[in-house]
């Protein structure tokens, strides 16, 4: 189960002006290129994040958020912060974490000691070495009782109730009993579950629709799921039939059409046929968003768009 955490992945999302924008590096700053691979920002920040609701996390000294003209509109002040989800994001100031609304001020003043991003109108904190969820006025909905949070996804949350996994609704109240080694996100009404050392995946009512038989599993996306048997990653469908046998070093979900796979320690990506669109030739690679997927040739970032062709040239 990945449990709570609260610096955003580079996930990219559409900025509120002229379309998405991504963060690049070049030299020791940070800056910021549209889809085509013009410089929109120029590099000025230690570091950049991503853009949510119109505002991107940037640190001088601090974290604060600037708008897509690059103009800083929350001034750096955070310890942490985090990508804004349903309206608020999570920050960190003086070790406590509490909520922002996009005009930097406090909706739910620091006061946890750790938070996740809101899903579905709930987001998942923790006080002391138990976790509960608050709503968007920062009331506690939920009391803190769980060793493990996951987020809202189809109605239910995954939680760690002593030393098994199981699902709670929106109200808290249990639906699906503490009863597995570990537990993920349900997506596309399935949810990946660990037993007795094997994963398999379920359906809201708890039963299994895919028996425990896979070394590792990820979730659903377009009716497949990445999974691992022995030291070997393949895609099945809904049923758990093989459409891409495993034959992958690792494997993600697919994103925009195509998933990223690792192959003799190089990442490419394929078509839900399983062949290569982009060949393994990248030594990291993100997810498809917005048209166009981050890249690392030894520590140089750049962009590709679904052809393989860079639109950001390598840089550090």
């Amino acid at each position: 189960m990945k449990l709570i955490a609260l610096l955003s992945l580079l996930v990219l999302t559409s900025a509120v002006h002229g379309g998405p924008l991504y963060p690049v590096e070049i030299g020791d700053r940070w800056g910021f290129v549209d889809k085509t691979g013009k410089l929109v920002v120029n590099p000025q920040f230690e570091r950049a994040g991503t853009f949510s609701a119109g505002l991107a996390e940037v640190r001088l000294d601090r974290w604060g958020y600037v708008d897509t003209a690059g103009k800083v509109v929350i001034n750096p002040q955070f310890d942490e912060s985090g990508a804004f989800s349903e309206g608020l994001a999570a920050v960190k100031l003086n070790r406590q974490y509490g909520y922002i609304g996009t005009d930097g001020k406090y909706i739910v003043n620091p006061q946890f000691d750790d938070a996740a991003r809101f899903a579905e109108g709930r987001a998942a904190i923790k006080l002391g070495r138990v976790f509960g969820y608050i709503d968007k006025t920062g009331a506690i909905v939920i009391n803190p009782q769980f060793q493990g949070a996951g987020e809202f996804s189809g109605g239910l949350a995954a939680i760690k109730l002593g030393k098994g996994f199981g699902y709670i609704d929106p109200a808290g109240k249990i639906v699906i009993n503490p009863q597995f080694e570990d537990a993920d996100v349900f997506s596309e009404n399935l949810a990946g579950v660990e037993q007795g050392d094997r994963w398999g995946f379920i359906g809201k009512d708890g039963k299994f629709v895919i028996n425990p038989q896979f070394d590792a599993v990820r979730v659903f996306v377009k009716g497949l799921a990445p999974v691992r048997l022995g030291k070997v990653w393949g895609y099945v469908d809904a049923a758990g039939k093989f459409i891409i046998n495993p034959q992958f070093e690792d494997a993600d979900k697919f994103s925009e059409g195509l998933a990223r796979v690792r192959v003799g320690g190089r990442w490419g990506f394929i078509g839900k046929d399983g062949k290569f669109v982009i060949n393994p030739q990248f030594d990291e690679a993100a997810n498809f968003h917005d048209g166009l997927a981050r890249v690392k040739l030894g520590r140089k970032m750049g962009y590709v768009d679904p052809a393989g062709k860079y639109v950001w040239n390598p840089t550090n």
